[in-house]
């Protein structure tokens, strides 16, 4: 039975992950997260008392912690989530991304490496999940590929840009067996409310504005975090070694489109509106916009498909609705986060 160790674990894409592995298959699964604002256990209530399952409090920065928990759970399988992905976090304060991303993957390589070459595990391999940002601004037309060349625009991107260059260079010169992919925007059930979907379906059932960048042109290609959830598994097991692999939904929705998709939504399962309004899309306020905002994003997923069989099965009519839906029936998850209760777990909590 395999061991996948997944760092970022407590995370929105990391605990999807998880849930999905203990839930779907038989492998056991190791989780590394150091609880930094955005890690919730509480997203992983359903299955933390299963057997399969271990969490395990590190900051991927600590080597020596790393390197010890690597000799004592053996994993065959690393997959590396553990990031800071918010980017007008990463404009107000670029200092953190540059640490966890850039210096927390060059820790994390080191580690494994040792940990590859002592252990003489054929099978071992090293999954660095990253994400479309990397290639920058597409533009109106075209779609990226695994052979785009890199472009990020913000401090987040570029902080996944060099990560990404890390991982292929560790490949390279010291031939730890890697494999990278780049996914486009994820969505769905458990997401941290400072993301645009969780923060237009929250702002809106409490009345607030809902705000837009610019005029809402921007356009993104949105993945049900579940399909995500599938492809990482696919290339993490099956994947080449030394090759990358994009993750699309096949979903392209200007912002604005998804914002009112959200209102209309909630117009037809919660029509009890606050302060009187007669519709949601009453709500959405445009705001100014977010410096070195990219225009467009669209992720070529081709090759995953040809090569590993991959492909979405939720479309974002689908996915959107079962997400608001798990929104309306998990109010109780995000008061704990917006009280700050979710934190309560953490105390304690060592390797």
């Amino acid at each position: 039975m395999k061991k996948l160790l997944i760092t970022g674990g407590a995370g929105f894409i990391g605990s999807a992950l998880i849930r999905y592995l203990i839930n779907n298959t038989e492998y056991r699964v190791v989780n590394v997260d150091n609880l930094t604002y955005a890690g919730n256990l509480e997203s992983l209530a359903e299955i933390e008392n299963n057997e399969r399952y271990s969490f395990h409090k590190i900051d991927i920065l600590d080597k020596s912690s790393l390197d010890g928990l690597l000799e004592i759970e053996r994993p065959n399988v690393i997959m590396h989530l553990a990031a800071e992905s918010h980017v007008d976090r990463s404009i107000d304060g670029p200092g953190d991304f540059i640490g966890t991303n850039i210096v927390g993957t060059y820790t994390l390589l080191e580690s494994a490496r040792k940990f590859w070459k002592k252990s003489g595990d054929a099978s071992f391999r090293f999954h660095h999940i990253s994400t479309d940002e990397v290639y920058g601004d597409l533009g109106p037309g075209g779609l990226f590929t695994e052979d785009t060349p890199y472009a990020p625009s913000s401090p987040y991107s570029a902080s996944k840009a060099s990560s990404d260059h890390l991982v292929r260079a560790w490949y390279r010169t010291y031939g730890l067996p890697v494999v990278i992919t780049n996914c486009s925007n994820n969505y769905g059930p458990f997401q941290f409310p400072e993301k645009l979907i969780p923060v237009i379906i929250l702002n809106a059932l409490a009345g607030k504005p809902l705000p837009v960048y610019g005029n809402g042109s921007q356009v993104r290609d949105w993945l049900f975090v579940d399909d995500h959830a599938r492809a990482l598994i696919e290339v993490a097991t099956k994947g080449i070694l030394g090759e990358t692999y994009n993750i699309g939904g096949h979903n392209e929705k200007k912002n604005i489109e998804v914002v009112y998709t959200i209102c209309n939504i909630l117009d037809e399962l919660y029509p009890d509106k606050p302060n009187g309004i007669e519709k949601y899309s009453d709500l959405i306020s445009f705001v100014k916009d977010r410096p070195g905002h990219d225009v467009r994003y669209a992720i070529d997923a081709k090759k995953i498909q040809n090569d590993l069989g991959w492909v979405p099965q939720e479309t974002f009519d689908t996915g959107i609705r079962k997400t608001v839906l798990w929104y309306l029936n998990n109010i109780e998850w995000v008061e704990h986060i917006l009280d700050g209760s979710y934190q309560d777990k953490r105390v304690g909590l060592s390797l």
